[in-house]
């Protein structure tokens, strides 16, 4: 495996290798050193053209950790965009002896064009394009997922998922409906009409639109953002309309199993899709997911520029 572009690109032994490396640089983040010498000498660069705060500070704090050299390079503002521009900045980026680039890009397509082009010659990690996919993030999720309701399993066989919300401009969805059915999850989208792609009766999923009907039957409510900066036209009539029959809030927590975990991407619009006391309550793992992200993270690139995972090299 040489780039991550995709769910799609991982089969099941690999994204359950990628997981079990976490676990063992899980264990080596929460002890007295937190550095393995792995990567001491690769540079890793995170090129950013739309905003982050989690992936961005995340993929960086997993470079270090394993020892590679991290160039940040914020492209908001300059001129990469897509095509030629794009182009100049990968030379710029090889020149300057990039192993892997970890990039962000609004243009869907744009992680598979740089890793397709001769002009590349670095691993390429796509930590999100477009609406299109997020595979780093469906991986921290599984991995999150995994810790607590898997009991010890290697996958997710039997486990079932409701995915809420703004699912037609969420590239998390979309990665996360994938991997989740490669690790044998159940996933059941709950959304209005108006917030789900065009052909989703064709995906591997449950279609609902009454979350109460839903929410007492899963492992795991995964909240998706309101992505309004994406939003032209009108999809729901007002935020009361869309927090009230797809929102997450504390009469919604109590139709939970015992058992269940509350899960969200971030960042969060509070009071919209999740309320305040349910983000911060004793069944959110939210917090958590940032943390097992940088541990994610690091097993990505364990894999992609050591080559193998941390069972078959070094502990």
């Amino acid at each position: 495996m040489r780039h991550l572009l995709s769910i799609s690109d991982l089969s099941k032994a690999e994204a359950v290798s990628i997981l079990d490396t976490a676990t063992e640089l899980a264990r080596v983040s929460d002890g007295a050193v937190k550095k393995l010498p792995t990567l001491r000498g690769r540079t890793i660069v995170n090129l950013f053209a739309e905003d982050s705060t989690r992936t961005r500070i995340s993929f960086e704090a997993a470079a270090k950790r394993l020892s590679a050299d991290v160039i940040n390079f914020s492209a908001k503002g300059s001129s990469v965009s897509k095509g030629e521009s794009l182009k100049d900045t990968a030379l710029t980026l090889q020149a300057m002896g990039a192993d892997a680039v970890v990039i962000r890009h609004g243009a869907s397509g744009a992680p598979q064009r740089l890793a397709d082009s001769e002009w590349m010659l670095a691993s390429v990690i796509n930590a999100g394009d477009g609406t299109h996919e997020h595979p780093s993030q469906a991986l921290l999720d599984a991995f999150t997922i995994r810790k607590h309701c898997a009991k010890g399993a290697p996958d997710l066989a039997g486990i079932r998922v409701a995915i809420v919300g703004d699912v037609l401009h969420s590239r998390v969805a979309r990665s996360n409906i994938l991997l989740l059915n490669l690790l044998g999850a159940s996933v059941s989208l709950v959304a209005p009409p108006t917030l789900l792609p065009v052909g989703i009766e064709k995906w591997p999923v449950d279609i609902s639109y009454d979350f109460d009907a839903v929410i007492p039957s899963v492992d795991v409510v995964m909240m998706l953002r309101v992505q309004q900066e994406r939003m032209s036209n009108l999809f729901f009539p007002n935020a009361r309309e869309y927090s009230r029959y797809f929102g997450l809030n504390s009469d919604r927590l109590k139709l939970m199993s015992p058992h269940s975990i509350v899960m969200h991407p971030g960042p969060m619009n509070r009071g919209l899709e999740i309320a305040a006391e349910v983000a911060d309550s004793a069944r959110s793992v939210i917090v958590e997911q940032v943390s097992n992200g940088v541990s994610v993270r690091m097993a990505i690139l364990y894999v992609l520029l050591a080559g193998q995972s941390l069972e078959a090299g070094e502990k």
